[in-house]
C-alpha cells in the first residue's frame, strides 16, 4: 500500500474531522475483517503522517453495538499506524470529573454483552497481557500535552466500557459508582484489546459530557445535554491531539510492539493455512510464511 501513517486518531461523538489536517487522500479499506466504519482520511498533522477515522462514520450512523472493531483497528495496522489516539465522549461517574473535563484512563472494566474483542480464533490461539490496557508512555506524553495547554485532565482512572446504545439505569450508575469506576462509555475497550493484539500504543482521550443519572442535580441523561458539551469540548480535544503529534518522537520503546511475541501458543504446523494468510501482517513475523 502506498499510503501510509504513523499515528491514528479515531474519532468519536461529535469528533468527525480534525481542523489542521492536511489530507491527502480518503482511503477506502477492505479488511479481513469486513468493511471499517467510514474511509480513513490520510494526510498530515503537525508535518506527521497520520489517518483519521470516524468511530460511528461521518453522520453518526452506526451505534455502537454496530461497530466493527476488528475492521477498524486491522484498517489502522494496513496503513501502517504505531500508536493510536482515541477520543470518546463519556459520562463521570465521580464528582471529581466535571463536565468538559478530560480523562485518560489506565484501566478498563468490561460490561458489555457477546462483542469480538479478538482477530484470534479458527485454528490459532493467542493470549495477550492486558493487566495495563492502554501505553503508558502515550498516556503521559497525553497528560504532559495537556498540562501545557492548559486542558483540566487527569490521568489514570477505569473506563467501564457498557453495551448501550440507552444509557445507564439509576441503580446500574450507582453500582458503578460503588466500584470505584471513574467514567462510563461505549466503545474503548475493544479498541484497546486489538490494538494490543495489533502490537499499536493506544490510549483514550475521555471528554466528559454529562455526570451520567447517578448525581442530584443530573436525574437523567440527555442527548441536548451531551451535544452540547460535545461541542464545547470539540476545540479543545482537536487542540490537544495536534500538542500530542507535535510531541511524539517516532521510537517506541514500550512493550506493546511485541505484544505477541509470546502470546501465540498454538502449534505452528496446526495453524490452518487460511488462518495464516488472514492474520499475516499481525503473526508472520512470529510464525513465519
Amino acid at each position: 500500500m502506498d499510503t501510509k501513517a504513523e499515528i491514528g486518531i479515531i474519532g468519536g461523538s461529535g469528533l468527525y474531522s480534525m481542523p489542521g489536517f492536511s489530507v491527502q487522500r480518503a482511503v477506502k479499506l477492505d479488511t479481513p475483517f469486513g468493511d471499517p466504519s467510514d474511509s480513513y482520511m490520510v494526510g498530515e498533522l503537525e508535518g506527521k503522517p497520520v489517518a483519521f477515522l470516524s468511530r460511528h462514520g461521518r453522520g453518526h450512523r452506526i451505534s455502537p453495538s454496530e461497530l466493527n472493531f476488528r475492521a477498524n483497528i486491522f484498517g489502522m495496522k494496513m496503513l501502517g499506524v504505531e500508536r493510536i489516539l482515541s477520543l470518546s465522549a463519556v459520562g463521570s461517574l465521580k464528582e471529581e470529573h466535571a463536565p468538559l473535563d478530560f480523562v485518560i484512563p489506565d484501566q478498563f472494566f468490561d460490561r458489555t454483552r457477546g462483542r469480538i474483542s479478538t482477530f484470534f480464533g479458527q485454528g490459532i490461539v493467542a493470549h495477550i497481557s492486558f493487566a495495563d490496557p492502554v501505553c503508558g508512555q502515550l498516556a503521559k506524553v497525553v497528560d504532559q500535552s495537556a498540562r501545557q495547554i492548559r486542558i483540566n485532565s487527569k490521568l489514570g482512572g477505569t473506563y467501564l466500557c457498557m453495551e448501550g446504545p440507552a444509557f445507564s439505569t439509576r441503580a446500574e450508575s450507582l453500582i458503578y459508582r460503588s466500584w470505584n469506576m471513574d467514567v462510563i462509555g461505549m466503545t474503548n475497550l475493544q479498541e484497546a484489546k486489538l490494538a494490543r493484539e495489533a502490537e499499536i500504543c493506544y490510549v483514550t482521550i475521555a471528554m466528559v459530557t454529562d455526570y451520567d443519572c447517578w448525581h442530584e442535580e443530573h436525574d437523567s441523561v440527555t442527548v441536548d445535554q451531551i451535544i452540547g458539551n460535545l461541542t464545547r469540548n470539540a476545540d479543545s480535544a482537536c487542540k490537544l491531539v495536534r500538542h500530542v503529534v507535535q510531541n511524539l518522537t517516532p521510537e517506541r520503546s514500550c512493550k506493546c510492539s511485541s505484544a505477541l511475541k509470546h502470546a501465540i501458543i498454538t502449534d505452528r504446523n496446526a495453524i490452518p493455512s487460511e488462518t495464516k494468510r488472514k492474520l499475516r501482517l499481525l503473526i508472520g513475523k512470529y510464525i513465519g510464511e
